[in-house]
């Protein structure tokens, strides 16, 4: 297994985003040692911006420069697997730059969870809804899964739609249930795949509702998904989650 971290400086809500202070240290970093406690070979940082591989060179991890075109981490990553020359039969995990509390154990979860799987093309994880209003947030993806766990689709929609429960009931009337599962944004792939993946152009699904995965689901490929081990908090988007995570980081120091 290798890990690749794509991280990008630009962010229209939180500039500068990966190198941001958090209990002392940029962001970036804690991603890169909660990385490096897992049980990959191997951990690069992926960038395009210089003022990201100095800091982290600073901190001894490995950094590869990529293009500056690149419109998505998947892409990025294709570039660095060139760069490393990594095998196609290589599991690479892509873990997002702005995820400092993802738990390490999840990184080894997806990571063997695509090696048992040979039919899946991607293994990614999911977690049950926790409160009603979750299944009406745009910003949580609900998932559905067939009965072998494959993904049938992604959405930020509330799918399963029960039409009984849900056509003129409020948010919070929403009895949840195992079948309502939110997606958590980690990823592994086989080399070879990536390699495929970005050769295709943007499908239609995944512009409507600006999910990626949704390229696979496309081109009638294969995603398995399983129940994380543990629910991981949320990540960094906004300034409100920069002042929530540093005070769960500030707590575990």
């Amino acid at each position: 297994m290798r890990i690749v971290i794509p991280a990008r400086y630009a962010s229209s809500r939180l500039p500068g985003k990966p190198l941001l202070e958090l209990a002392g240290k940029p962001m970036l970093q804690h991603v890169y040692e909660l990385a490096s406690r897992s049980q990959a070979q191997e951990v690069v940082i992926a960038t395009d911006d210089e003022r990201i591989a100095r800091a982290a060179d600073a901190f001894g991890a490995r950094v590869c420069m990529t293009d500056v075109s690149h419109t998505s981490g998947t892409s990025r990553i294709a570039e660095v697997m060139d760069v490393m020359g990594w095998a196609k039969d290589e599991i690479i995990v892509n873990l997002q730059g702005d995820e400092p509390l993802m738990p390490v154990s999840l990184l080894n979860q997806v990571a063997q969870d695509l090696e048992h799987h040979q039919a899946a093309d991607t293994a990614t994880l999911a977690a049950h809804l926790e409160t009603p209003e979750q299944l009406f947030d745009p910003n949580v993806v609900k998932v559905v899964l067939d009965r072998k766990g494959y993904a049938l689709y992604f959405s930020r929609a509330p799918i399963p739609w029960k039409r009984e429960e849900l056509a003129w009931g409020e948010p919070v009337d929403v009895n949840l249930s195992r079948s309502y599962m939110r997606h958590i944004g980690l990823y592994a792939y086989r080399a070879a795949f990536i390699r495929e993946y970005v050769s295709w152009s943007e499908s239609p699904l995944e512009a409507w509702e600006s999910l990626e995965q949704l390229r696979t689901l496309w081109h009638g490929k294969n995603i398995h998904v399983s129940l994380a081990a543990e629910v991981p908090p949320a990540g960094v988007d906004t300034p409100e989650d920069l002042q929530r995570v540093a005070l769960l980081l500030g707590a575990s120091s």
